[in-house]
């Protein structure tokens, strides 16, 4: 039987000796290997935090003491050893386990957490609550290089250290690398760190040579004691932790296990807030992705990977940036997931990665921005949540000329919750000035970005993830708006970027039972263009679909331009529900939703059946939707 297979949980982890423990771990590293190449998921990150998560495990009580994990796909290895290795192989899968902590799964799991820079700030709040509580009990958060680029992270620190008699521990997992390589002054600090592991021994050296010369000796130790931080600076310049009054142990080789527990267990007896730094290497233990140059496997990519909407925008910023020297561009630790490894590669002076910092990219735009300059920010959509502030009175109220380019917008699926990028639209809405583009296709997102980077204020681009859609032609344009389909005056449907593709689709649904359908894509989606609003006045019912959620979407501000122009038509707004959705492939969620062809046309179709507008203002079959006139 494999060692794996005896792990129910983390108290079966101190019965093993040392034998069994390599053996486990050699088992992790291949069920992490075979799984994450089946199901996706991010197997670098994983592949080198084995040791580290045993160790983690062996050394405190879990559930009794909590484990955070910041960010949360370095968990894996905390699933196979908190109960979850029978259902391991459903990673990411529908119905089975999620790519991140999940409070659902397992009693081990405190946060989901998979945006970074958080956990030390739980971990803060957390281990202040034990304390007013007088529960003995310790919080460790394990956080990554890439995620200490974060301002957030620093904030906690500074209120960290300022609480000595916190039972916190904080184990840095140093490898160097977010995504790519971890940039910026504290990358350069760990590396100093990382490669300058002399201190501790020095001084116990000195200490054991002066102990044995007597009268002088020992004075002359507490001398050379209480120039530490001098000394520290020279052979191991650990002071940014040490300023802050924080308690620092290391480094320590992250793949050593035994040496990883004894620092452990130094931390946890201390009895206040402790950094532990760990030096690992992404990718450990499996050559291919530790020889991998882009990203050492952080996620798993397909083999005959078909070209997506990151590929076209990838290539049309380049041809931008050979057009316009003005043009540069922004991007928070995802150079090669934006797509901007291609710009990078073009124009290397132009291209800025500042770190898992998205509120500081923002506002170094407005700062490019006012020294004359374009900047194209790009970022996941999810992630746009986290710089709005910036975006509203940093760029906004100053009508930077600044381009937002946000990648995996709407339903991404696999990644659950906090990765589904359904907000961007509805926040968006909110601020003054800014214009909104979405494409609905590969052509449409060079035209819109074309468009984009020419206008002085602020603007911002969103498209969908994975393989792009086949174009979709216009046959007309009224206003600023992309006539797709023309057969009639009953239903003006209006499909909100990569759901034009599904309004075509429920357009033609509607034409089989005998209705008159024009399908439009509004390309800019704020403001609300009078055209469309005009149009709406000629049709018995307006239907806006999108893949944002519906709680001040493009839907409900269409709605209201149509009241302030006191046009009659009824509006029908289909969007995301204002719920977070469990993991799932993108057809399958939107099929759970109701954002499907045949789900929409069928409620389109009892509507329009229905007798006056009373019937209109009913919720369909179960669907969240509702009238507005």
């Amino acid at each position: 039987m494999r060692v794996l297979e005896a792990v129910e949980g983390p108290a079966d982890l101190k019965k093993l000796t040392d034998e069994q423990l390599t053996d486990l771990a050699a088992e992790i590293r291949d069920v992490l290997v075979e799984t994450v190449s089946r199901t996706g998921g991010h197997l670098g990150p994983n592949l080198g935090m084995v040791e580290i998560t045993l160790a983690m495990h062996r050394v405190f009580d879990s559930p009794r003491d909590r484990l955070l994990y910041d960010v949360g796909h370095q968990a894996y290895v905390h699933k196979l050893v908190t109960g979850r290795a029978p259902e391991f192989s459903t990673l990411r899968q529908e119905g089975g386990l999620s790519g991140y902590p999940n409070q659902a799964e397992s009693e081990h799991d405190v946060i989901e957490n998979s945006h970074a820079s958080t956990a030390l700030s739980y971990a803060d709040g957390l281990a202040k609550a034990y304390r007013l509580r007088g529960e003995d009990r310790h919080v460790v958060a394990l956080i990554g290089d890439g995620g200490l680029t974060g301002g957030m992270a620093w904030e906690a620190l500074n209120n960290i250290a300022a609480a000595k008699d916190l039972k916190l521990v904080i184990i840095v997992n140093d490898n160097g690398r977010s995504y790519s390589d971890t940039v910026g002054g504290l990358a350069t600090h760990l590396t100093s760190l990382r490669t300058n592991p002399r201190y501790e021994k020095v001084l116990d050296l000195i200490k054991k040579n002066m102990a044995r010369t007597p009268y002088v000796g020992p004075p002359m130790y507490e001398v050379l004691h209480g120039v530490k931080k001098g000394l520290k600076d020279m052979l191991a310049p650990q002071g940014m932790f040490e300023d802050l009054g924080l308690k620092y142990i290391g480094p320590v080789a992250g793949h050593d296990r035994v040496a990883m527990e004894d620092a452990l267990r130094k931390a946890k007896s201390f009895g206040g807030p402790v950094i532990v730094h760990a030096v690992t290497k992404k990718g450990f233990g499996y050559l291919a992705a530790e020889q991998d140059e882009e990203d050492n496997f952080h996620q798993i990519r397909p083999a005959n990977k078909p070209r997506g909407w990151t590929d076209v925008f990838s290539d049309e910023l380049v041809r931008i940036g050979h057009r316009r020297q003005d043009v540069v561009a922004i991007t928070a630790a995802m150079l090669h997931p934006t797509g901007l490894h291609a710009f990078s590669k073009e124009f290397p002076d132009r291209t800025f990665d500042v770190g898992i910092a998205e509120q500081h990219a923002v506002t170094s735009a407005a700062g490019l921005a006012i020294g004359g300059l374009h900047p194209v920010v790009c970022l996941y959509a999810t992630f746009m949540n986290r710089a709005f502030d910036q975006l509203l009175l940093d760029v906004a109220l100053h009508k930077c000329g600044v381009t937002f380019v946000l990648d995996r917008a709407g339903v991404t699926g696999d990644d659950g919750p906090s990765h589904n990028g359904m907000w961007d639209m509805s926040i968006l809405q909110t601020v003054p000035g800014l214009r909104l583009a979405a494409p609905r296709d590969g052509k449409r997102v060079e035209e819109l970005l074309a468009e984009a980077v020419e206008m002085d204020g602020p603007t911002a681009l969103r498209y969908a993830k994975g393989e792009v859609f086949p174009d979709i032609d216009a046959i007309d344009r009224v206003g600023e708006a992309d006539v797709l389909k023309r057969s009639g005056n009953d239903v003006l449907l209006v499909g909100i970027g990569a759901m034009a593709a599904t309004a075509m689709d429920v357009g033609q649904r509607l034409e089989q039972h005998g209705f008159g359908v024009t399908v439009v894509d509004p390309r800019w989606v704020k403001p609300v263009d009078p055209a469309l609003v005009e149009l709406a006045g000629k049709f018995k019912l307006l239907v806006t679909i999108e893949d944002n959620g519906r709680a001040g979407g493009c839907g409900s501000m269409i709605a209201q331009a149509l009241r302030d122009a006191v046009v009659q038509t009824p509006v029908r707004d289909f969007g995301i529900p204002q719920q977070f959705l469990d993991h799932a492939k993108r057809a399958a969620v939107l099929q759970q939703i109701g954002l499907t062809g045949q789900e929409l046309a069928r409620e389109i179709t009892e509507l329009m059946t229905q007798q006056h507008g009373d019937a209109l203002n009913e919720s369909a079959s179960g669907h969240q939707s509702q009238s507005n006139a």
